[in-house]
Formats: C-alpha cells, structure tokens, sequence
C-alpha cells in the first residue's frame, strides 16, 4: 500500500489535533503551517476528515477544527479509510470484492493475504492517541537532542 501525500498530510494533521485535543480549536493557518501546506490544500483534507464524521469546525474569532471524538477513540484505519478509500494492499485481497479472475491459482496471493492481514492489525490495533503520544516522545527526544548540540 503506497500512501498518497493526501494520506500522509491528513494523518499528520489529525496527530496535530490530537496533541492540542481538549485545548480548543487550533485554527486553519495553524495546522497548515505545522505541515508546510497550503490552508487550501488542508482544507480539502479536512473536508474528507468532517464528511467521515472524525473532525468538527467552528467560525468566528476563535475558530478552527478539532476532533470530533477523543484521540483514544479514533483508530487510525478510520481516518486512512476516509483519506485514500480502501487500504488494501491490492484487489485480490480486498475485504469487500476479490478483484482478480486469477485468485485461486495465483502462487503469490498467499503473501499477499499475510501482509494485508498484518497491515489490517496496525490499523486496527492503533489510535490516535497512540500517535500522538509516540509523536510527543518523539519531539521531546528530538528538542533534548538538539539542547546537547
């Protein structure tokens, strides 16, 4: 499975609102600026992210985005789904229609199937929160790192 830069900007901003969760609203030009996109191509991600149901907006002054539901109940197969659609590996291991007239003689689909169930628990297995905790542990490594320099 190759992530779009769709994929890959969505999920990071997501973390960004989970890191904030419970602080208010973190607004457009915000979340932009952390991924080094433009607020036009955020807001397309977004758009997906609130038709999934995973984020809220609010206008005004204090404004912006945030989760719809706490970081701990957001699984991260949920928000990929709602970025790129399907997260199979390849059509002949899809969970919904098997997209190959070769399936049952194919000598490799076996693999395929491994690594698409193994890629199936990832997703599963891990939320939002997870992210954004490693992420936090991540940046304070990074900051102590560059405070030695």
């Amino acid at each position: 499975m190759k992530l779009s830069t769709r994929g890959r900007y969505g999920i990071k901003a997501m973390v960004d609102l989970a890191v904030e969760y419970g602080n208010g609203n973190v607004s457009a030009s915000s979340l932009a600026a952390q991924q080094g996109i433009s607020e036009a191509y955020l807001e397309q991600l977004i758009a997906s992210l609130k038709k999934a149901g995973l984020v809220v907006s609010a206008r005004g002054a204090l404004g912006g985005y945030t989760l719809s539901r706490a970081p701990e109940n957001i699984g991260v197969g949920e928000i990929l789904r709602a970025l790129e659609g399907s997260t199979d590996l390849i059509g002949c291991v899809s969970s919904d229609k098997v997209d190959c007239g070769n399936a049952c003689s194919c000598s490799a689909r076996p693999l395929w199937l491994k690594l698409q169930s193994r890629i199936n628990d990832v997703l599963s297995s891990t939320t939002l929160k997870d992210m954004a905790d490693d992420y936090t542990i991540q940046k304070r490594r990074c900051e102590k790192h560059e405070s030695l320099s």
